[in-house]
């Protein structure tokens, strides 16, 4: 079983990870939003702590944006999930962005 932590606080994240239990962290951006800080750093600092993957969610609607957001997010660390929604734009992004690696 793999147990993935579903949330933006970093100090819960680093003190589940010092305990061993975190494969991987699915966070989105309102949860990152509620912290008060920017999401690029949050998620950052998250990779920096976490192995497995971490998810990175775009918060733009349409196929350009969802590119431009995408590729800025998997630039963080190798270990991003890039997160995109299930529409039609999102599902081209994601072929996009699969594609690119």
């Amino acid at each position: 079983m793999k147990f993935f932590v579903d949330t933006a606080d970093v100090d819960a994240i680093a003190e589940l990870n010092d305990l061993g239990f975190v494969d991987g962290v699915t966070t989105n951006p309102s949860l990152i939003l509620k912290s008060g800080r920017d999401i690029l750093e949050v998620t950052k600092e998250i990779c920096g702590m976490i192995d497995g993957p971490v998810s990175a969610e775009v918060v733009a609607l349409n196929y350009d944006d969802m590119i431009k957001e995408g590729r800025k997010l998997a630039k963080i660390a190798e270990n991003i999930a890039v997160k995109v929604p299930l529409t039609w734009d999102g599902l081209k992004t994601c072929k996009t962005l699969s594609e690119e690696g």
